[in-house]
């Protein structure tokens, strides 16, 4: 009954065509929903109703991000055998909130609870692909100045004309790379994780020593960095934006 609600169905009839039930059945069925507020009635028929927003910010606080995001970063792990990394934002930072060590043999600088200024790290550009180009720019000025004070100055640190091209790729493809950018000899691939709401709340990279990341596989990694990234994004409500259609004349 809420999927045919959901899906559009105007009134008792479109109801009872949709579930195979009778009028009075029916009729018996949307009354207990709209008393209980699942459905609200409203001139020309019927809406999801306000009980169904408060049932669903419990099940998001009944979700955390971790536990949900965890099997398919050890499925990432198992396909790949990099470090795996989960991030989100705080301020100009990404805080490393989950981390699956490689098995090539190098453990990176990485961990749990560790923060890096947004624009030097893949997982941090994941973060910022919804920004506008004049915020990547401050973000990376940001960076600069993080990276100074911790005495960090990364031999591939782009200018802002390159990094801000880069930025435009990755917010047209939904991925982002770290090249040498926060860590010598680590490359990573990152994608963003959304909420129900389409806002990106999270990252994830695959990250390795570069003789197991150049960057033909970077590019065969995109997908599959993707996958895993749109399936936490769907456990957590986001649902990919449906195709504009037109109307025939």
């Amino acid at each position: 009954m809420l999927e045919a609600a959901a899906n559009g169905a105007p009134d008792l009839r479109s109801f009872g065509a949709a579930l195979g039930t009778t009028r009075s059945t029916t009729h018996r069925l949307v009354s207990s929903l709209v008393q209980a507020r699942y459905l609200r009635q409203v001139q020309g028929g019927y809406l999801l109703g306000p009980k169904l927003i408060e049932l669903g910010t419990i099940a998001l606080e009944q979700m955390p991000l971790t536990a949900v995001a965890r099997p398919h970063l050890q499925a990432l792990a198992e396909h790949t055998h990099d470090t795996i990394h989960l991030g989100v934002r705080d301020g100009d930072d990404v805080l490393y909130i989950d981390k699956i060590p490689g098995t090539r043999g190098l453990e990176m600088r990485s961990r749990v609870g560790h923060r890096m200024p947004l624009a030097s790290t893949g997982i941090g550009k994941a973060l910022m692909l919804d920004l506008e180009a004049n915020a990547w720019r401050k973000l990376l000025e940001a960076s600069h100045r993080a990276l100074a004070k911790m005495s960090f100055r990364p031999d591939n640190r782009p200018d802002i004309d390159t990094f801000l091209q880069r930025m435009t790729r990755y917010s047209q493809g939904g991925f982002t790379f770290d090249l040498e950018e926060n860590e010598a000899s680590i490359r990573c691939v990152a994608a963003p994780v959304r909420d129900a709401s389409g806002a990106i709340v999270a990252a994830l990279s695959v990250a390795s020593p570069i003789p197991y990341m150049p960057h033909e596989r970077m590019e065969e990694l995109i997908p599959v960095v993707q996958r895993e990234a749109r399936a936490i994004s769907e456990e957590l409500g986001w649902r990919a934006p449906q195709p504009s259609r037109r109307i025939k004349r």
